[in-house]
C-alpha cells in the first residue's frame, strides 16, 4: 500500500532523512524505532504532507503523493494522529468525531465506530477534556478513521499512559488491523511495538540500518535498549 523510495529531508542545513526506503502492506503494522531526534516523527511528517521532502518518492498504491498538499493526501487514505493527539477539550466525544469531514475513500459510520470503540460509545457525551489519556488516543484514532483513513500514521501513541490504557491501544490496533487497516507506528516501548507489529525499522540518524523481525527484537533487547537510550 505505502512504499517510500531514497526519501530525505532536511531541516535547513541539516539533514533529517536520508534514503529512507520503506514499505507498508494493507492490514499491517509497521514501527519506526530510533532514538529521540532520529527523524521519525519527521518522517510521517513527510509522508502526510507537513514536511517537504528534498528527494525521493512516496507511493501509494503506486501513485507518487510527492507534489500532493497534506489535504490530497488524506483523501487518498492518509490518515495521520500526532503525538498530542489534536483533541477538542470542550466538544464532547461524539462532537469530536463528526466536526471533520469525511474526506478518505473509505469513511467509517459512527456504528462501526462505537463497535471498535465501546468505550467511546459509552463516553459519546463527555467533553475531551474529562477523558483518560487512553481515551483520547483512542478518539485520535477514531476521527481518523471514520474520515476515511485506510493507512494510519501514529506517533508515540503509547507516550505517558498507564500499563493498562497501553494493552488497551494494543488490543484496538490488532482489531484494526484485522479489519485490513494499515499502520505505521513510531515507538519506544519495544515491549509493545512487538506486541502488535509485523516488523520494525531501526532508525539512526535519520537512515534505515535493520530491518527486524519480532524475534529479532526480542532476542536483540537489551542492545536495542542501550542503543535507543532507554
Amino acid at each position: 500500500m505505502l512504499k517510500t523510495e531514497d526519501l530525505s529531508a532536511w531541516y535547513g542545513e541539516a539533514r533529517v532523512l536520508a534514503d529512507v526506503a520503506l514499505e507498508v502492506q494493507s492490514g499491517q503494522i509497521v514501527t519506526l524505532v530510533g532514538r529521540n531526534g532520529a527523524g521519525k516523527t519527521t518522517m510521517l511528517r513527510c509522508l502526510i504532507g507537513l514536511h517537504p521532502q528534498t528527494r525521493g518518492r512516496i507511493l501509494l498504491d503506486g501513485e507518487d503523493l510527492g507534489r500532493l498538499p497534506a489535504h490530497q493526501r488524506a483523501r487518498r487514505g492518509l490518515g495521520y494522529v500526532p503525538d498530542d493527539r489534536g483533541i477538542y477539550a470542550r466538544l464532547t466525544v461524539e462532537e469530536n468525531l463528526l466536526l471533520p469531514p469525511t474526506v478518505g475513500p473509505s469513511p467509517w459510520s459512527l456504528e462501526r465506530i462505537y463497535g471498535l470503540f465501546p468505550i467511546l460509545a459509552e463516553r459519546r457525551g463527555h467533553p475531551g477534556s474529562k477523558l483518560s489519556g487512553g481515551e483520547q488516543q483512542m478518539l485520535a484514532i477514531a476521527r481518523v478513521l471514520r474520515m476515511g483513513a485506510r493507512l494510519l500514521l501514529l506517533d508515540e501513541p503509547t507516550e505517558g499512559l498507564a500499563p493498562v490504557l497501553v494493552h488497551q491501544v494494543a488490543r484496538l490496533l490488532a482489531e484494526a488491523k484485522a479489519q485490513g487497516v494499515a499502520i505505521l507506528l513510531v515507538e519506544q516501548n519495544l515491549r509493545f511495538a512487538t506486541q502488535v507489529a509485523d516488523r520494525h525499522y531501526l532508525l539512526v540518524q535519520g537512515r534505515v540500518v535493520d530491518v527486524l523481525t519480532n524475534e529479532e527484537v526480542r532476542a536483540r533487547e537489551h542492545q536495542l535498549l542501550e542503543h535507543l537510550g532507554v
